[in-house]
């Protein structure tokens, strides 16, 4: 299909029905306007040539003999209208055309004579246009004389009649296409009734949030019939939903016991963890002599065991906030986080250019004073682990009415596009060959997300080369405050 029919042609299945139905019986109507137009036009041709072989060249003989007569030849019983021409050796020699109750004279142009002396003399009805007469259809027959003698009869009334038909047919049709382009859209619509439940049951389905746990997928297509077509993609539609929502329970069930595992491990895995880092201590604090290499051990257990601590904290907040437990609430004053965490940064990482951009006023948000502190360092951890040495990292905080925004931005190599929304799964890595010896858990950014996400706010990333910038929007406290992200329906 071309571009210029698609563009002309409705875009909904309703439209191109009735679209269709209209163009057949639109077709049809013309079929049949044509097809009468033509039959009624022969008809009334013959009608004409009858009246032709009729009245024969008796008038068009009397001419050469007009003064037997009152007129110009004998038009008893002639019709009004009637034309007479005698031509002797291809030159009009009288012409005349019967009036009401008498004929008169006939002045032909030069076009008109060359026409009529054209005119084989066969006795054939023929149409010519006169230019003082317009359409006739004449017949030419020889006289005794030798001369030619050509009759003729308007077209007039034939023509009158036929046109008469078109217009009455084509009011008749057109009444016709409205009539049936009105009947046709309800009717149309009432049969379409079932597909437009399951487009709007499909677009219920579309607005729940299926990827957020489990959801409650009951939502079915009503009325099914499996006898007609629309009825049997219902069903298939309900069948489908029921797979989907089976799967989603399954899958939630999965998460649920995975969460569940890594809580019940983490938990269990601090007390031997402690018991190591203290023995570690233990020995390393000896007044004994040590060799070197058992004490370079020791120094790496109690690292490594330091560092497994943290993973096992981690692992334990983000069982935590997926269980729904509730944070500490507060006042928490944003934007002396930003400089704490943004000085912690600098210490940590000198070689990096650390730049601020607060406003004068305090920016306050009601939430987790040490969770929030979290997520401000855990962003600038992010941005100091994953770009080079000397690279600007902008720390900006501002108040949007009743939305904090921090924004933490830097010029390093950027995110790639298709990895924007993976980086806050768990144990994601936008450097998948990087050993995690030079990085951290692959936690980080999903702690931020999570965090953000139970204290009512959402935070995005924008990513290209040669600048990353990731925006948290948190509600504020004061007036004006921001309702946060709407709550996702479906979700028990």
């Amino acid at each position: 299909m071309s571009r210029a029919l698609r563009a002309v042609l409705p875009r909904t299945l309703r439209g191109r029905l009735i679209a269709g139905l209209l163009a057949l019986l639109a077709l049809a109507c013309a079929a049949v306007g044509v097809a009468t137009s033509l039959g009624m036009d022969r008809f009334l041709l013959g009608r004409v040539d009858q009246q032709l072989a009729v009245i024969g060249v008796r008038y068009p003989a009397s001419l050469e003999h007009g003064e037997r007569y009152a007129g110009r030849g004998d038009s008893r019983g002639q019709s009004p209208g009637t034309l007479g021409v005698r031509l002797v050796d291809g030159q009009v020699t009288d012409a005349a055309v019967v009036t009401s109750g008498d004929d008169a004279h006939l002045t032909l142009t030069a076009d008109d004579r060359a026409v009529l002396a054209a005119l084989p003399a066969d006795g054939r009805p023929r149409t010519v246009e006169l230019s003082r007469l317009d359409d006739y259809r004449v017949a030419a027959a020889r006289g005794q004389d030798g001369d030619v003698l050509v009759v003729g009869l308007p077209m007039h009334e034939a023509e009158e009649t036929l046109g008469r038909l078109q217009v009455f047919e084509l009011l008749l049709f057109g009444g016709a296409l409205v009539v049936t382009g009105i009947a046709g859209a309800v009717w149309v619509r009432l049969s379409l009734r079932p597909l437009e439940r399951v487009a709007a049951t499909a677009r219920e389905v579309a607005r729940l949030p299926l990827a957020a746990g489990a959801v409650s997928l009951d939502r079915r297509v009503r009325d099914t019939d499996p006898r007609t077509e629309t009825g049997a993609v219902g069903a298939a539609f309900n069948r489908m939903l029921g797979h989907v929502e089976e799967a989603l329970a399954r899958r939630h069930a999965v998460e649920q016991r995975l969460r569940a595992f890594a809580a019940d491990a983490s938990h269990e895995l601090r007390t031997p963890l402690a018991a190591i880092r203290g023995h570690a201590e233990l020995a390393l604090r000896g007044g004994g002599p040590m060799p070197a290499q058992t004490r370079h051990a020791l120094e790496r257990i109690d690292a490594e065991s330091g560092r497994m601590s943290e993973l096992v904290d981690d692992l334990l907040l983000l069982a935590r906030l997926d269980a729904g437990r509730p944070l500490a609430t507060g006042e928490v004053d944003l934007t002396r986080l930003a400089l704490e965490a943004t000085g912690d940064a600098r210490a940590a990482a000198p070689e990096h250019r650390w730049l601020l951009e607060l406003p004068e006023e305090p920016v306050t948000v009601r939430g987790d004073a040490g969770r929030l502190h979290q997520v401000v360092a855990n962003l600038l951890a992010n941005a100091r682990t994953h770009t080079p040495d000397g690279t600007s990292v902008t720390v900006a905080l501002r108040r949007d009415g009743g939305v904090a925004e921090l924004s933490v931005a830097d010029d390093g190599p950027g995110v790639p596009e298709h990895l924007q929304e993976e980086i806050f799964e768990r144990f994601s890595r936008v450097d998948r060959g990087r050993s995690r010896a030079s990085g951290g858990t692959g936690l980080g950014l999903a702690i931020v997300r999570a965090v953000v996400t139970a204290h009512g706010g959402e935070i995005t990333v924008r990513g290209r080369p040669g600048a990353t910038a990731f925006v948290v929007r948190l509600p504020a406290a004061g007036p004006g405050e921001w309702a946060g992200p709407p709550a996702s329906p479906g979700v028990r």
